[in-house]
Order: C-alpha cells, then sequence, then structure tokens
C-alpha cells in the first residue's frame, strides 16, 4: 500500500503542487514594503548600533580607564590608553574603537560600571575606507554629545531590567 501511494505521489508531483499552494497563499498577500530612506522600519529598543562615550552633566568624560571593556571584547575592537591625573584619577588618554572588527554583542556597553561606553540607535553610517571605521576618542565622545538625549531616554527604558 505504501509503495502504490509512493507511486501515485511522484506520478502527480505532489509536493511540487504543495509547494505551488504554499506559494500561491503568499503571492496575493499584501506587501509590507519600506521606502527607504524616506520611511524608517520599526527598530527594536534592543537594537545596538554605533558606539558612543558619553560624558557627565559637568561635562568631565565617563570613562575612568578601567580596560573591563578592553578585557571583555570578544573580537578584541577595543584599544585603550590611560594615565593617572594630578587628583590621583585615571583617565583615557587614548579610546579606539575597531568597528571592522566590532561584532556588536554590546559586552564592553554591559561590562562598563560607569555606563561610558554605549552603543547607540545609530545604524546609518558608512566608510569609504577601512581606516575611516576606527573611531577615536574625540569622535566617540562627539557622537556621544550630539545624540546624549536619545541615549539618556533609552538608558531610562533599559533601567527596570539592568
Amino acid at each position: 500500500m505504501k509503495s502504490m501511494l509512493r507511486i501515485f505521489n511522484s506520478l502527480f508531483l505532489w509536493e511540487l503542487l504543495k509547494g505551488l499552494k504554499l506559494t500561491g497563499r503568499y503571492l496575493f498577500k499584501r506587501k509590507f514594503t519600506v521606502q527607504y530612506p524616506e520611511e524608517k522600519a520599526p527598530m527594536s529598543p534592543r537594537f545596538r548600533g554605533l558606539h558612543a562615550l558619553r560624558r557627565y552633566p559637568n561635562g568631565e568624560e565617563r570613562c575612568i580607564a578601567c580596560k573591563l571593556c578592553e578585557a571583555v571584547c570578544p573580537a578584541l575592537a577595543i584599544t585603550i590608553d590611560s594615565e593617572e591625573r594630578e587628583d590621583g584619577t585615571r583617565r583615557t588618554t587614548q579610546y579606539d574603537i575597531d568597528l571592522s572588527k566590532c561584532i556588536f554583542c554590546g559586552l564592553c556597553e554591559e561590562s562598563c560600571p560607569v555606563d561610558s561606553i554605549v552603543e547607540t540607535r545609530i545604524y546609518e553610517y558608512h566608510a569609504e575606507e577601512r581606516g575611516d571605521l576606527l573611531y577615536t576618542k574625540e569622535q566617540l565622545l562627539a557622537i556621544g554629545d550630539k545624540h546624549e538625549k536619545q541615549i539618556a531616554e533609552d538608558r531610562a527604558q533599559q533601567a527596570p531590567y539592568r
């Protein structure tokens, strides 16, 4: 009986008809198309985009050069150099992120004890040369300064989960 059923299925191309039925079901459904860049697709609140360094409200950079983000980065994309200041605190002299190596895992953000390094919602960035993807401390601070309002709002929404 099974052999007869198998012959019937192969003779009438039953799998092909089942596949065409599935294709036909989605062929006439309304399509979801976003007219980018005029329209933006909905973004998950957990999206991790371009990195930024934050400052305290008094203007001082938050990074205390603990180097936890550098140590936890699985792609070795972060490079930090630091020195001690006159008041005994440490601050970074160099903070580089190589975005061509970065896998946007968010571990640097999670490991930071002072919430200095964050991954923003920015996904519209590009580079024409590989060196353009090496972001320095000044560039990261400028991104943080420019988008601090959005970063603070995102942090406030994530606070109950942290």
